[in-house]
């Protein structure tokens, strides 16, 4: 009897031991999608089905892809119990998956980018006093179709996600200008179960990013700044920091140098006055971080002889003395200004059609910094100053000769003043991101193509440009990366051109080019100051809706940015007069906003 009880205890013992742990049920219908859509709805355009091949489990899974402004969600409420934990995970492919639940006081979501292999996705919540919640799976915009099998919603009950991500590697600094240093590492090891990464510099409050890139900006010249890295999931779960890796910024003041993280770009009507009036340089706003002078103009259209004037007596009675306007100028650099010369305008065309024209183009451009005492250079060319000869395709190897010969200008005046040469450009909508729709031969049949001109531009000094901002004004309707055409005067327009400098974008006509994204702090927003200076003119609340989206994820509209850009640098106007001449609504409101942003 002994032996019988003592074997009998051994094989309970043995039991408890191997016995696979209690698990609350899945609580979701058709979590597998076994019964095709039953139990869950879909967003109308989504095409979605329950396709046969591939599936994670089973013999079917759910197939849907996002179209313009649908991300291809599928969603099922369900009965939860107050106060409980949950857990809810799924396994998906795709370009960017999205898991989640929401509800009163709920809102759990995590996302991956598992591509083509299937790979699992991870969260939990509580519910508080919710009785019910949505359970969703979706696509992002224009990613193609993705796929989900096996969501399971544990509960009520079970044991939240406590598990960190692995802590991620080979992080690196590099890319560094006199004002910022950009870090970059592998995805945690386990990046599916990734929501974010967090990135502390000199051990401060880290900056927060879903890429595996961070830039950090508003650095101070020639200084040491050490960067640790950590991965945290949608449960609020941290990795242990990386250990931290170090860079030194470059000296001197250029690119950017600084300037704060947000700025306001304004051109001063500098050669000539119009319906807004002259402003003296010394009675510029503080509000302004950076003043293009307007402008500094061709001899002729292909001599590349560039000279700039002060506005005439006879035209702006109040013009300062030369003196006093140099003088001026160094006060504003003083409080940390910069002031360039702007080079084109409206009705300053320039062609450098020649090696002659390219080398006067540096002399001329150079006398003028040196005689005011500039810190730099914007391109603001527009009209038919830039173009691309037919079958010139290459974004990188650009061989029209008004292209080649201002890339190299740009390429010596930069080498010419080092570190602290400030070079932004402000070219139309229709030379950058029209681009997107034609590239190559001109559309309609033209023979010369202006549409995209500036891209292999801008693509050549993406090194040395310190801020592109685009004329999001007079403008016809843009396509964007959702292929829906965009018009101005709304915050759509505005994130939609934004994005595509963000995030980079194919050019149709050469599909093999894609023009990759600027860095966060070289990008501002431009438009005009008021009603009187532009089409397209965007009231205060809808500039500031539109940077919300872009730069903090929140308040967007139709439109949805493929991400987040907390570093967006800020936005430029013309102009500063027509700004004065509207009460200055443009750069109080946007410096107050611009200033209470983090």
């Amino acid at each position: 009897m002994k032996l019988r009880a003592a074997a009998a205890a051994l094989a309970l013992i043995f039991t408890a031991l191997h016995a696979s742990p209690a698990y609350a049920a899945n609580i979701l219908t058709n979590p597998g999608f076994e019964s095709g859509l039953s139990g869950w709805t879909c967003s109308a355009s989504s095409g979605a089905q329950a396709v046969t091949s591939p599936v994670h489990g089973g013999a079917r899974a759910l197939q849907a892809t996002p179209a313009g402004s649908d991300t291809a969600r599928c969603q099922q409420t369900v009965t939860v119990q107050p106060n409980t934990a949950y857990q809810l995970s799924g396994w998906v492919q795709g370009n960017y998956v999205f898991l989640g639940a929401t509800g009163t006081g709920v809102d759990a979501s995590t996302w991956g980018a598992p591509g083509a292999a299937w790979s699992q996705l991870k969260t939990s919540f509580t519910t508080g006093s919710a009785t019910s919640v949505t359970i969703y799976v979706n696509g992002w915009y224009g990613q193609g179709a993705y796929l989900a099998d096996d969501v399971v919603l544990d509960g009520p009950g079970g044991t939240p996600d406590t598990q960190a991500p692995a802590v991620p590697g080979n992080v690196a600094v590099g890319g560094a200008t006199s004002s910022s240093l950009t870090v970059s590492w592998s995805a945690s090891t386990d990046n599916v179960g990734v929501a974010r990464y967090e990135v502390s510099r000199d051990n401060g409050t880290p900056a927060t990013t879903t890429a595996t890139s961070h830039t950090a900006t508003g650095l101070t010249a020639n200084t040491a700044y050490g960067f640790r890295v950590r991965a945290c999931d949608a449960a609020g779960n941290c990795s242990a920091y990386s250990a931290s890796v170090s860079g030194t910024t470059t000296s001197g003041g250029g690119g950017g140098g600084g300037l704060p993280k947000r700025v306001l770009v304004g051109y001063l009507h500098a050669s000539f006055a119009n319906g807004s009036g002259y402003i003296r340089m010394s009675d510029v706003p503080n509000e302004w971080d950076v003043i293009n002078l307007a402008f500094g103009e061709p001899t002729s259209v292909t001599s590349g002889d560039i000279r700039f004037r002060q506005c005439p007596v006879a035209e702006c009675p109040n013009v300062e003395p030369e003196a006093d306007f140099i003088a001026a100028i160094k006060a504003k650099q003083a409080q940390g200004k910069k002031v360039l010369i702007s080079i084109g305008g409206q009705n300053g065309q320039v062609q450098l059609t020649t090696a002659a024209a390219r080398d006067k183009f540096v002399e001329s451009v150079s006398a003028i910094i040196d005689r005011y005492g500039l810190d730099g250079l914007d391109i603001d060319f527009e009209g038919h100053s830039l173009y691309l000869n037919p079958g010139d395709t290459n974004l990188a190897s650009p061989t029209t000769p008004v292209i080649v010969n201002l890339i190299s200008a740009l390429k010596t005046l930069k080498n010419r003043y080092g570190a602290r040469f400030v070079l932004t450009m402000a070219p139309e909508t229709f030379f950058v991101q029209l681009g997107y729709q034609f590239y190559g031969p001109g559309p309609n049949g033209t023979t010369d193509n202006r549409s995209a001109s500036y891209l292999p531009v801008i693509h050549a000094m993406r090194n040395d440009l310190t801020l592109l901002h685009v004329q999001d004004y007079n403008s016809g309707p843009i396509m964007g990366l959702d292929n829906q055409y965009h018009f101005m005067g709304g915050h759509d327009f505005h994130v939609a051109m934004t994005d595509m400098l963000l995030a980079g974008f194919p050019i149709t006509g050469n599909p093999a080019n894609v023009f990759p994204p600027l860095r966060q702090e070289q990008v501002a927003i431009g438009l005009p100051a008021s009603v009187n200076a532009g089409n397209g003119f965007t009231s205060v609340p809808e500039v500031q809706k539109a940077f919300d989206c872009l730069a903090k994820g929140s308040n967007c509209g139709t439109y949805r940015p493929r991400g987040v850009y907390p570093g967006l640098r800020g936005l430029m106007t013309w102009s500063i007069n027509w700004d004065k001449h509207n009460g200055f609504e443009f750069s109080r409101s946007h410096r107050a906003y611009l200033n209470a942003l983090t």
